[in-house]
């Protein structure tokens, strides 16, 4: 469920080429989701790990997570 979801708000996430020559990424409507990387794989494979990670924050606090086409994720509470 988590992979899934990570895969498909990598697909929405915008690269660009800085003046530095480093690549920088986000992905729009995850706020303070970023990345930056020396290569395009770098960038991506950093804003896999922060997306990651603010995902476990979003659902430890119970927060809202954005909604993406074909993908969800959430936490089901089941009666003991």
């Amino acid at each position: 469920m988590l992979a899934e979801y990570i895969q498909k708000a990598l697909e929405n996430a915008e690269y660009k080429k800085i003046e530095d020559g480093t690549w920088f990424a986000e992905i729009s409507g995850f706020e303070g989701v970023w990345a930056n990387g020396k290569t395009v794989e770098e960038c991506r494979k950093e804003l896999m790990e922060v997306l990651e990670e603010w995902l476990i924050l979003k659902i430890r606090d119970n927060d809202p997570i954005p909604q993406l086409k074909g993908a969800e994720i959430g936490i089901k509470e089941v009666a003991a």
